[in-house]
């Protein structure tokens, strides 16, 4: 056996014999003839096919313990940090926003299934439509209503009167369909925001 047993690498690399079965599949090990591993040349690989932020977890810490190990003895002050390749800060301040894009992404969809966000256009469709649908209602409504206002108000002044009082229809149709045009006339000023 020319190289390091999995379980070996494992010790040697500082990861689980999990971790390094996977490397072995996806081929970031480099091994020999006789199926051992070879150590440099897989430290090697495995540096250049392994993103930062999976090395610093592997290591068990965080970009930013590693600047906090950069203290000097004397001031306690920390050190200047250099970007440069083996800086992972960026890396890790575009990985953290590209996580919080893909979660308010699944949020929204979830929210869509659930039928609490609806699309916006779809809604002001159907606001219009009501709309519409409520000013005919009241278009129409002194028409259907005329002839039996005037006859329980014929009857009610005549019995308050005592006298035979007579309403007619058409004239109380005219006049209600008046208020209910400036009614409807104030309401259209309103607008509806849907942001």
């Amino acid at each position: 056996m020319k190289g390091m047993s999995e379980r070996a690498y494992a010790a040697h690399a500082g990861l689980s014999r999990g971790a390094i079965q996977k490397a072995r599949k996806s081929g970031r090990l480099v091994l020999f003839a006789d199926g051992s591993i070879d150590a440099a040349a897989s430290d090697a690989r495995r540096a250049a096919t392994t993103d930062p932020d999976q090395q610093q977890r592997a290591k068990g810490g965080t970009a930013r313990q590693s600047t906090a190990a950069q203290r000097t003895p004397d001031a306690n002050l920390t050190a200047p940090s250099i970007s440069g390749p083996g800086d992972s800060s960026s890396y890790l301040k575009a990985r953290t926003a590209l996580t919080v894009y893909q979660a308010q992404e699944r949020q929204i969809a979830i929210q869509k299934k659930k039928g609490v966000l609806v699309d916006r256009a779809r809604a002001e469709t159907l606001v219009f439509r009501l709309a519409r649908q409520e000013r005919d209602a009241w278009v129409t409504w002194p028409a259907r209503v005329a002839a039996i206002m005037a006859a329980e108000l014929s009857a009610e002044t005549e019995k308050a009167a005592g006298d035979a009082v007579t309403i007619s229809t058409g004239v109380l149709q005219r006049v209600l369909e008046v208020h209910v045009r400036d009614q409807l006339t104030a309401l259209a000023d309103l607008k509806v925001s849907l942001e």
